[in-house]
């Protein structure tokens, strides 16, 4: 039935001058997630048409929801500027996707100004026609709940009745990158997605603390990552897995119950900063909601904070977490999250957390171990692994350390 999906940019209008290079970015997304489809991807000015060749539309449709910066896109059929066949087309598509009464109405957009019509003259004399042919049609030009869409265009007339929503956003990687601190749990995959939304392109970095945390939650962050790395221009996103064992020891070793998360949260950020300085990455990205637990007030934020002098971005600070939860489910990391293993930052969750910490304080603590010495040897022995959504990576079952594993993996 369908010939085309037509594909709508997002808010292009805005970048002025730079607009070709954003809409080039695209482009090249767009013909990546194609790749294996019998499609044809046809760029023009302000869209893009993608011809089916007999392909599932819903197939095309799926790998588009994974693309930023697109606003919209239609199952559409196509025919030549021929006011019988634009009638025939709009007919036989309206009979697909009509079953029951439905108030419509039909609009012209005359791309084309050669035609010598007007878009109201096309609508009305194509509506004539429409309602003798299809039942079950009433006629509401206010408040149709079908929309007959008749777009007049040089190259042929498209017709189409469904806008299905794109990500929306700006094209992922056209805005620098950025160091996405990623644990198991449901808020910062949620703040990756977000980030990737707004045009940056991430890299992520986990801090493992096996054997005092399972290797099924390296498991848990690999698969989030791939999640993610469906939403990348390459499908491919670089994941570091520091080692935090010694670090983590010596935290619950040395320091008062009460500050143990913020001052391991404050070498998070130090270890952060180290590979995101070295990875050329601008800015720190986390899932932080803010007061949504004791180490989210704004005073342990800022005191976690002033241990880097990068951006740190915070893309659920203000968010309700029944609305991360919505948009965990929606990208489909919600079931990942919600498998029942423990990361070092909820393994020894301390009774009584501090809610008002201080830097004075915390670096009082800090004083009492060379933790330098440690971020070293962290930074050492960090081990990166490109996450590729079209080759899943599983380390379960392997019995090695996270390191052998890895080892193994790479020989």
């Amino acid at each position: 039935m369908y010939e085309y999906i037509m594909v709508r940019y997002g808010d292009l209008i805005l970048k002025g001058k730079n607009q070709h290079i954003f809409r080039h970015n695209i482009n090249n997304q767009i013909a990546h997630k194609m790749y294996g489809l019998n499609v044809e991807i046809e760029f023009q000015h302000d869209l893009v048409f993608i011809k089916l060749n007999d392909t599932d539309p819903m197939d095309v449709i799926e790998r588009l929801n994974f693309i930023s910066g697109l606003s919209s896109y239609s199952k559409t059929v196509k025919c030549a500027y021929d006011l019988d066949e634009i009638a025939d087309k709009s007919i036989a598509l309206l009979k697909h996707e009509v079953h029951a009464k439905t108030t419509f109405k039909v609009e012209t957009k005359r791309a084309d100004k050669s035609i010598s019509l007007k878009s109201f003259e096309i609508s009305n004399l194509v509506s004539k026609k429409v309602l003798r042919a299809v039942e079950n049609l009433v006629v509401d030009v206010k408040h149709p709940e079908t929309t007959l869409n008749i777009e007049t265009r040089l190259d042929g007339t498209y017709i189409y009745t469904k806008k299905i929503p794109g990500m929306g956003g700006f094209p992922t990687s056209t805005g620098g990158r950025a160091m996405l601190l990623v644990s198991g749990g449901i808020d910062s995959p949620v703040a990756g997605y977000l980030t990737m939304n707004t045009g940056l392109e991430i890299e992520c970095v986990h801090f493992e603390s096996s054997p005092l945390t399972p290797v099924e939650s390296v498991q848990k962050v690999i698969d989030l990552v791939t999640v993610l790395s469906r939403y990348a221009p390459s499908s491919k996103i670089k994941l570091h897995l520091v080692p935090f064992r010694e670090i983590h020891e010596m935290i619950l070793k040395e320091v008062p119950e009460s500050y143990i998360i913020t001052i391991m949260r404050r070498m998070m950020y130090r270890l952060a900063e180290i590979l995101a300085k070295k990875n050329s990455c601008k800015a720190i990205v986390t899932g932080d909601s803010i007061g949504q637990v004791a180490s989210q007030t704004l005073e342990s934020l800022i005191t976690v904070q002033a241990v880097v002098s990068s951006l740190v971005i915070r893309p659920l600070s203000t968010m309700d977490k029944s609305d991360i939860i919505k948009i965990a489910k929606k990208i489909k990391t919600y079931p990942i999250s919600s498998r029942p293993f423990s990361d070092c930052c909820t393994v020894y969750v301390p009774k009584r957390p501090v809610i008002k910490p201080t830097s004075e304080r915390a670096e009082i603590f800090e004083k009492a171990f060379d933790y330098q010495k440690f971020l070293k040897i962290a930074i050492k022995e960090t081990i990166t692994v490109e996450i590729n959504e079209r080759k899943p990576l599983n380390i379960i079952d392997k019995g090695f350390s996270v390191g052998e594993i890895f080892k193994s993996e790479n020989n």
